[in-house]
């Protein structure tokens, strides 16, 4: 097996090495079909079987009632921000409430406007984005659309810790970059979705989750590929999906139920992960400085700054020359990210760990 470096990439992530290797050895054929997943019929009856399977895992990992349905669409976050207001935001005098926590977020409420209004149930541009709000921050109204929130900014290195109380008003959440990594008590979600390429699988693939009375709400005058009512009815077949991608979230779920036990140990090992992280930072205090607040830190992405921009691509070479790649912040932030998924093991953030301290010895001012 080629070397394999510790990849800190926002996604597309590492994923889990086993699900990997099994998509490895059954590339050229599944067992017992005699044909490649990437070749397979989405028609076929052992594609079916893999989407079903890929359906009945997330079920079981995140404890899905039987009132939701589950969607495998394409098209990543960026559709959904456009897809949700064109089913539930369109019509006279509608407007949705958004919880403006950072870029994605933003990004969210951008194509909103073009299907209805948006109101911002709170802002956190004057705190520069590094924390999400208290429940009691919040102004939901009663007669919104829906409220929106996006549960991690990968970018601030910002997550919600608690779910909002959205009372009775429908709360539809962007939870690509911490989907999978903890337990959801999902009931208390209208739509919940996720591009795949964080912790669920590769690019290409977006798990939704939808409640069965936001989904019968919801308009039948939109084009068959904008139309969930048609995609849920299709059981994500009305056109071809991304027959690998399904596949690989197939192979990354069972990872998760077999060989980790669940969300709640992924979380343990993931808050283990983090901690490690963190208390770098805070033991190096003056010369990492950390994004978020304390109460608002990421599990997932870990931002920073060291003293310098200097210092910061001296550190971002001396990382990968251990084979710590893709540590550098986004472009319009800037800093240093760590990103660290479910698939990261830990013995890439004790490398890592080690990394910053030996770093901030050598540098420290």
């Amino acid at each position: 097996m080629a070397d394999r470096t510790y990849n800190f990439s926002p996604g597309p992530a590492m994923l889990p090495l086993s699900a990997l290797e099994q998509a490895q050895r059954d590339l050229l054929a599944l067992p017992g079909v005699g044909i490649s997943i990437l070749e397979i019929s989405h028609r076929s009856k052992a594609f079916e079987a893999i989407i079903e399977q890929a359906e009945a895992n997330l079920r079981t990992l995140l404890s899905i009632p039987s009132n939701y349905r589950i969607l495998f669409l394409q098209g990543g976050a960026l559709l959904q921000f456009a897809m949700i207001p064109m089913s539930l935001l369109r019509g006279q005098g509608k407007s949705a409430d958004y919880i403006h926590t950072g870029t994605w977020a933003k990004k969210a409420m951008q194509q909103a406007k073009f299907q209805g209004g948006v109101r911002v149930a709170w802002d956190g541009s004057a705190a520069s984005f590094k924390r999400m709000p208290s429940q009691e921050e919040l102004d939901i109204r009663g007669g919104a659309s829906y409220v929106h929130m996006t549960s991690n900014e990968t970018i601030q290195g910002i997550q919600f810790q608690k779910t909002p109380d959205a009372g009775s008003v429908p709360l539809v959440c962007d939870a690509s970059s911490d989907f999978l990594s903890r337990p959801l008590d999902i009931s208390k979600y209208g739509i919940l979705y996720a591009c795949a390429q964080k912790n669920a699988g590769p690019a290409g693939v977006t798990v939704i989750i939808i409640r069965d009375d936001v989904l019968e709400g919801m308009p039948t005058d939109l084009p068959s590929m904008l139309n969930y009512k048609e995609l849920a009815d299709s059981k994500s077949l009305l056109n071809t999906p991304p027959t690998f991608a399904v596949y690989m979230v197939k192979l990354v779920t069972d990872w998760l139920i077999n060989d980790i036990g669940g969300l709640e140990k992924m979380h343990r090992i993931n808050q283990e992960k983090a901690a490690l992280l963190y208390e770098a930072i805070d033991q190096c205090s003056g010369f990492y400085e950390g994004h978020a607040d304390t109460a608002s830190r990421s599990l997932m992405n870990v931002t920073f700054r060291l003293p310098t921009p200097e210092l910061e691509s001296q550190f971002v070479k001396g990382a990968a020359s251990r084979g710590l790649v893709e540590l550098k912040g986004h472009r319009s932030v800037g800093g240093c990210r760590a990103s660290i998924y479910n698939a990261m093991p830990v013995d890439g953030v004790q490398a890592l760990r080690d990394f910053m301290l030996e770093f901030s010895e050598a540098n420290g001012r």
